[in-house]
Order: structure tokens, then sequence, then C-alpha cells
């Protein structure tokens, strides 16, 4: 066995291509490329088949990670991603914009003394061979139990519940409140980053095996959850995210020229404003600052720079080491030419006569001792002023939770920042036949931990709509 894995730990970690910075920083077609079968292979072949592998217990929805990278290494592709649909339903997704690093391959044994097996790389090829070849035989439904569940929202939690409840024997719709199905997955993350095909094939096969969606459906506008009650639905499960804008309430902030990350890129990506045939309205700044460092501020930042910015700058209160977004995603940024200003917080934005943003005045920053977070408080040094340049600034310092169910529905209860709250061992409201999951409780997260609230919801709708199943 040992000589198996000191065999296996030469093979070094497989790339995987990619666009040039400078042509794709031009471009909003998808970063990666992609890997061919026999790099794939190759990846495959690193991974020692651990007898208790830690990669699955850093897996929120817990995939079979070496049976299905077993399956790759011997060429079987179609049998990896079924054994991958065993756990998750979105794997084209998760294999492009999951902290695989934070995650499974943070927990792959390779990675103590070298490179851990890539995973998330493994887990797009499968998907993405599927979609293209189209081979593996779809999953099977349980038979009919006559149950109706209304779901809240179409990004990932929603979605997760939807697939497991409908193979379960249940009725599913889903509503969305706007035109197209995904959520967060379409209107929050960049084309170059997530290709909306993708998302739309995995919505279709979703549709194919029963589930119904119905867009441009506004559950506490268009129809209350009382309604959907009413109309025969037994459960409902709320997957609305957390789409409210934050701001930073600084003088100057409703200037001409500063919008929230969640408009700009819901306009760039859901309303395709970089498309010359949309008629989607946009700003295209010259200089644009982006205010935060997560995804959020990355993909904005690099939005800009694709929408014909001179100058994307990111202005961050803390330093690198604190940056919440993806190293991949800052280095990507990096490569792209996105400028960083650290320790950094913004006083106020300066305008014209017009009311046009013409710049940021900053403030320099240093850290001094950790806050409730462990990260270490930013704190101001008096004197050091600066004006930044910029005709567009972009808010992307998180967001929260939109009110417009929470606040139309009754009995349900929310902690103090109008998030719901739920059981975490089961997605329970105080709520009778009503169950939440994703960043509606957690506030913003990640995709797949946003799934796998929904796997825990999903089965405790089962038990409670087929108890003794």
């Amino acid at each position: 066995m040992s000589d198996k894995k000191v065999i296996k730990e030469k093979v070094p970690r497989q790339s995987m291509p990619e666009q040039e910075p400078a042509i794709r920083a031009k471009n909003f077609e998808e970063v990666p490329l992609g890997q061919s079968a026999e790099i794939a292979q190759k990846e495959a072949s690193r991974c020692i088949q651990c007898k208790k592998p830690l990669c699955v217990n850093g897996c929120p929805v817990g995939v079979d990670i070496p049976g299905f990278i077993k399956l790759i290494s011997d060429g079987d592709f179609t049998a990896a991603i079924s054994k991958i649909w065993e756990k998750n339903g979105l794997p084209a997704v998760c294999g492009r914009v999951c902290p695989q690093e934070l995650q499974c391959e943070g927990k792959c044994v390779l990675g103590i003394k070298g490179e851990p097996v890539a995973i998330g790389n493994l887990e797009r090829f499968a998907a993405d061979y599927e979609r293209k070849n189209r081979k593996a035989p779809q999953p099977e439904k349980k038979q009919p139990t006559g149950k109706r569940i209304a779901v809240v929202g179409s990004g990932p939690a929603g979605l997760t519940v939807a697939s497991d409840l409908i193979q379960k024997g249940h009725e599913v719709t889903i509503f969305e409140a706007f035109h197209k199905p995904g959520g967060v997955l379409v209107y929050g993350i960049p084309e170059f980053r997530l290709p909306k095909e993708i998302v739309f094939s995995e919505v279709a096969g979703l549709e194919k095996l029963g589930v119904k969606v119905e867009s441009n459906s506004v559950v506490g506008r268009t129809v209350t959850l009382e309604e959907l009650f009413e109309e025969g639905y037994e459960a409902v499960f709320v997957a609305v995210g957390a789409g409210l804008p934050t701001f930073l309430k600084v003088p100057g902030e409703n200037l001409i020229g500063i919008m929230s990350a969640n408009e700009y890129l819901t306009r760039s990506n859901l309303m395709k404003a970089y498309l010359a045939e949309y008629d989607t309205p946009v700003i295209r700044g010259k200089n644009v600052i982006t205010l935060g460092a997560g995804n959020v501020a990355m993909d904005s930042a690099r939005t800009a720079l694709r929408l014909g910015a001179e100058s994307s700058r990111i202005v961050y209160r803390r330093s690198r080491q604190e940056v919440p977004a993806r190293a991949a995603e800052v280095h990507h940024a990096e490569e792209e030419g996105v400028e960083f200003y650290f320790l950094t917080s913004p006083v106020k934005f300066n305008g014209n006569e017009k009311g046009r943003l013409t710049s940021m005045t900053g403030l320099k920053m240093e850290l001094g001792e950790p806050d409730n977070s462990g990260r270490r408080r930013p704190v101001p040094i008096e004197g050091s002023e600066f004006d930044l340049e910029c005709d567009l600034a972009i808010i992307a310092v998180g967001a929260g939770p939109n009110p417009i169910l929470t606040k139309s529905a009754e009995g349900l209860d929310l902690n103090k920042w109008g998030y719901i709250i739920a059981d975490p061992e089961t997605g329970k409201t105080s709520r009778e036949g009503v169950w939440a999951g994703g960043d509606i409780v957690t506030g913003s997260a990640t995709v797949i931990l946003a799934m796998g609230a929904g796997r825990i919801a999903a089965d405790s709708i089962h038990k409670y709509l087929a108890p003794g199943s």
C-alpha cells in the first residue's frame, strides 16, 4: 500500500488550461477551458483511495469522492457522473464555483506534503462529459405519493430540495421571482465563471423529472404562503436567498455612478447588458472602484474590465490575508489587471455640479486587535486621507435578507437581522409545514452549503409527508 502511495504522488497535479489574461479580460467567455479525458484520468490516478476518506467529510452533501474519481481513472465517465448524482444534482455548477480548497480538497491527505487531488476539476469534467454525450440514465423516481410541495426560490438550495423530493415521488413546483430560474447562479455569478447554459441545463434535467417551474412569481406579492397552502401544497420550502443590497452609509453615496453589486451583476449576468442585442442599461465606467473583497467584489471588478473600464480597483479595509474571496478568484483578478488597495476605508464620495461621481476619498488603515470574527480589526491612521478618481463605484460589502416574503408571512420567526430561524438539523421553521434553507437562513454563504441545507430539509419534508417510508 505504501509503495502504491509513493508511485501515485509522483504524478503532479494536472493544471487546467485557461484563456490568456489579456484576451479574457475583454470577453465574457469562461476562463478555465476544461480538461481532456486523458488529463482527467491522469489526475484521477493520483487519488490513493483512502480507507477513511476525509474528503467526503469535507463535502457538505457527502459525495462519494473516491468512488467517482476511481471511475474516472478507469475511464468509465458515465458511471462517474451517476455516482456523483447520488448526492449532488448540480455537479457542473459545484465543479466551477465551490471553494474546494476549504472543503473536500482541503481535507485531502495528499495536500499535507504536496498538492491535493483536483476534486473540483474532476467533478466538472464528469459533468461536462455527460452534458456533451448524454449517456447516463436519469435518476429513478419512486412511486407517486400524491403529495405536493412548493419551493420558493430556484437557487442552489431550492434546486436541491426539488431534485431530492421529485425523486422521492412527490410533486414539486418551484416559484421563481425572476424571469429565469437559477437564483444567484444566474443573477450573481458572471458568465466567465459559470456559463448560464450550464445552469439552465441542470434545471432542464429537473423539469424532465417532472419538476414544474413558475417564473415571475414573487411569493409574498403575487401569491402568499397562505394561498399556497390553500391551493393544496402540503409543505413549503423557502429558499429566497439574501439579495437585499447593503450600503456603506458614507457621505455622497447617493451620487449618480454608485451601484450595489447586486444590481450591477444582475444587469450584466441575468439581463445580458454586455450583449449589444439586449437593451439593458448599465453604467460602463472608465475608472471603476469596487468596495469589498469577497467573491462578489471580484466578480464586479472583473466584469467592469470586460465592460470597457480602463482601470478597475478593489478597495478593502483589511489586508490581503483577510480577503474572504477564493484564492483562485483573486489570482484571476490580478492576472486580468485589477488593482488592489488594501487597508483602505472609504470616507466619502465626491461629485460634480451635475451630481455625478468623480472620486472617492479613502483613509489608510492599520490592523489592530482581533474582532469577534477572529480577524484583526482595521484602525484608522489619522491624516492619511487621499482621493481616488472614479466615475463608477460598486458596493460589494455584503447583502441582507429581502423582506418581501418574510414580512408578509405570519408565524415565521426571524432573528434580529431579519433571517429566518430554522432548525439546522431539519430546516424546520416556527411555522407548521414550512421549511427554510440557504442564505435566507445563514446569510450569504457558499453554493454547496446551501445545497447541504436543501438536502437536510428535503429529508425532513419527506419524513413529514410520508412518515415511516
